[in-house]
């Protein structure tokens, strides 16, 4: 009897491994079961173009079956456990499925950090349902808008989400000439923390140059129907609230018995991307995949789409009982869109440090137009291109 192998998401991590474990195994070696609660794979890091165009979702959801191929089995279906004494995934049908080998791949939630009234007010950014809510929450607020009492928009987060949300948003506005005052709300000392200052620089630059308000320096301490609060005595009214201010591990696996990080619910994996069972493997941002030392792969589509080729090889060495391959994360570069505008830094080949204009857009359509044919065709990304 062949192995079954099963893959839980369609994210990054999770269309990357199906389409490397196809490509890796050989005819009647295992049997593939791919699961997610929707039958499209979302190119999550351009789905923030639906909150200005809603026309762009066709682009950024790719439906599972130009993905997979014919023999793979693909339920479209909600996980709702993970018990690996058993090897069996539960489902929100009250079916489950067994498995010889899993990969866990479900992404990550949006963190709240116990900030009251947050998880009740604001919008996230995290599938395609949040930016068609943004859309939907913009386009509305601005319908009672004027100029002497513009709608006010709030993005509480200035990471490479909320930097794009916020971009988005100020698209929207200026395409449909809507009254619209936009705030990005970060509470540490400087936007994209943690980078360095040529690209912060470069990207404040451009969202200035969008009239979008930048507020560093105060955490957001509570939130009510009408009004974010900052630190102790500063507060600001809002029509409409997007939190895009951190990550947390999925409750389908929260009772899983497999050794997770107490604070953020996320998954250790090897550099292998074996768990502490060795037939789950984890990637992408519901994992912590160790890097050596104290270090992990950062949380991001980049290491994800890296990861994903070696799990796939990985998953079929595993049915194989081989030597099973490390992975290292290889940080390629960052290039972030600010509307129409993108800003690209340390990029690998590019001689200047950090650039936006034409050519940083170019570089943003093509990585994602890129990632679009290698999991679908040529065809798929050309359609694409122009909306992303």
């Amino acid at each position: 009897m062949t192995d079954h192998v099963v893959v839980i998401g369609a994210g990054y991590a999770g269309a990357g491994t199906v389409k490397s474990f196809e490509d890796e195994i050989e005819d009647g070696e295992a049997e593939l079961t791919w699961i997610s609660e929707h039958d499209y794979h979302l190119v999550l890091h351009e789905t923030h173009r639906v909150i200005r165009n809603p026309q762009a979702e066709s682009k950024v959801a790719i439906p599972v079956d130009e993905i997979k191929s014919p023999a793979t089995n693909f339920i479209r279906d909600r996980v709702t456990g993970v018990d690996t004494d058993e090897r069996t995934i539960d489902l929100r049908d009250g079916e489950s499925v067994e498995y010889d080998y899993l990969l866990v791949a479900l992404g990550s939630g949006t963190a709240f950090f116990g900030i009251d009234g947050l998880e009740e007010h604001a919008l996230t950014m995290k599938s395609l349902d949040d930016a068609r809510e943004i859309h939907e929450a913009i386009r509305e607020a601005g319908e009672d808008a004027t100029q002497s009492d513009p709608a006010q928009v709030l993005v509480g987060g200035a990471g490479l989400s909320g930097i794009q949300t916020a971009g988005e948003i100020a698209g929207y506005r200026d395409d449909t000439r809507t009254p619209m005052d936009i705030k990005l709300v970060e509470g540490l000392d400087e936007i994209f923390p943690g980078n360095d200052p040529r690209v912060q620089g470069a990207l404040k630059k451009r969202l200035q140059e969008r009239d979008v308000e930048i507020l560093t320096g105060d955490f957001i301490s509570e939130v009510d129907e009408e009004t974010v609060y900052l630190g102790e005595d500063e507060s600001m009214p809002y029509d409409v609230l997007v939190w895009t201010g951190g990550i947390t591990g999925r409750e389908e696996i929260a009772d899983t018995n497999l050794d997770k990080d107490d604070r953020s619910n996320r998954v250790y994996s090897e550099s292998d991307f074996q768990t502490s069972d060795d037939r789950v493997f984890a990637i992408g941002d519901a994992a912590l995949v160790d890097q050596g030392g104290d270090e992990e792969a950062p949380p991001t589509a980049q290491a994800a789409w890296q990861a994903a080729e070696v799990a796939g090889e990985n998953l079929a060495r595993a049915v194989r009982g081989a030597p099973l391959k490390s992975w290292k994360h290889k940080d390629k570069g960052t290039v972030i869109s600010v509307g129409e505008d993108a800003v690209a830094h340390d990029v690998m080949g590019v001689p200047i440090n950090t650039f936006g204009g034409l050519p940083a857009k170019a570089l943003k359509k093509g990585i994602a137009c890129r990632w679009i044919a290698d999991v679908t065709s040529v065809k798929r990304a050309v359609n694409a291109w122009s909306d992303m």
